[in-house]
């Protein structure tokens, strides 16, 4: 009797424990949840439904509608915003990708001592407030005749992903036992051929994590791509669906909400397929550099 009753006191124990637990990440994730959960309401109100403050803002008071969804496809160039972003993001991943990934080996592999010390002066490079480069990347757009068109975000994007990025590899880098390479050069492999066929495998995850942040950058950024694009032909969705979707006072909640889940949706279905990479690599590019 005393055993049984010895091991159902840790059952017990644990399960309050279990308990406590599941609360508590349940909390948090009804938190992170809600404004998508309120975007997904919100998009398929009608108007008197969504403006009468008497009514419950968490249900359909009138029947459902998808014509603010229709307006959002057939009265804004939505879909080129979207190209525009695909495009612009995919151009400045592969840029980011081919500078930051031999910068940060060469940080740290063939740098010394001196890799950590000047990793940390590229890592500043990306702190420095956009507001304050602003006047200088002007000029430069300007210089390049690139005004109001892609190319200028394309060259201006990479500014403040590569340094980031640089940092992150550069630690992940430094990660992978140098005795890997060695091999690799034993068995008569170049260095550069060691780098791809030994390094670059076991770096994926860091790579991937690059890849994720400099395109979602790209998908948020606002401040250059508010100054360097005017026309709607070239704009990115931060900038085109506020500008085509808030006019005056007058603001198209119902269609805002609307794009807000279209682009959303696939970012978070990818951050949760993908997850397990994403954190390994921001963990050991992170700690280990």
């Amino acid at each position: 009797m005393v055993a049984l009753g010895g091991a159902t006191r840790p059952r017990g124990r644990s399960l309050r424990t279990s308990t406590r637990i599941y609360t508590v990440v349940g909390l948090f994730a009804l938190f992170a949840s809600f404004p998508f959960l309120w975007a997904i309401v919100t998009m398929f109100k009608t108007d008197p439904d969504l403006y009468n403050a008497k009514n419950n803002p968490f249900l359909y008071n009138q029947p459902p509608t998808l014509s603010h969804i229709g307006l959002l496809f057939q009265q804004t160039p939505y879909l080129t915003f979207v190209r525009n972003t695909v495009v612009i993001g995919a151009l400045v991943v592969l840029i980011t990708l081919a500078l930051a990934i031999p910068a940060a080996y060469a940080l740290a592999r063939l740098t010394g001592r001196w890799g950590g010390r000047i990793g940390v002066l590229i890592f500043l490079v990306y702190l420095i407030p956009p507001t304050l480069l602003f006047i200088p990347m002007s000029r430069m757009i300007a210089s390049m005749r690139l005004q109001d068109t892609i190319w200028s975000l394309v060259v201006v994007y990479p500014t403040f992903t590569v340094p980031l990025s640089t940092w992150l590899l550069s630690g992940f880098f430094k990660s992978i036992p140098r005795d890997v390479e060695e091999q690799a050069q034993v068995d008569g492999y170049s260095r550069f051929q060691s780098f791809v066929r030994t390094v670059l495998p076991l770096a994926l995850p860091g790579i991937f994590t690059v890849v994720v942040f400099a395109f979602t950058l790209t998908m948020h950024e606002f401040i250059y791509a508010l100054a360097f694009v005017a026309s709607s032909d070239h704009m990115t969705i931060s900038v085109g669906v506020p500008t085509n979707l808030v006019r005056g006072d007058v603001f198209f909640w119902q269609s805002l909400m609307a794009s807000a889940v279209i682009i959303a949706v696939p970012v978070a279905l990818i951050y949760n397929f993908f997850l397990d990479r994403f954190v390994q690599g921001f963990t050991m590019g992170a700690v280990k550099g």
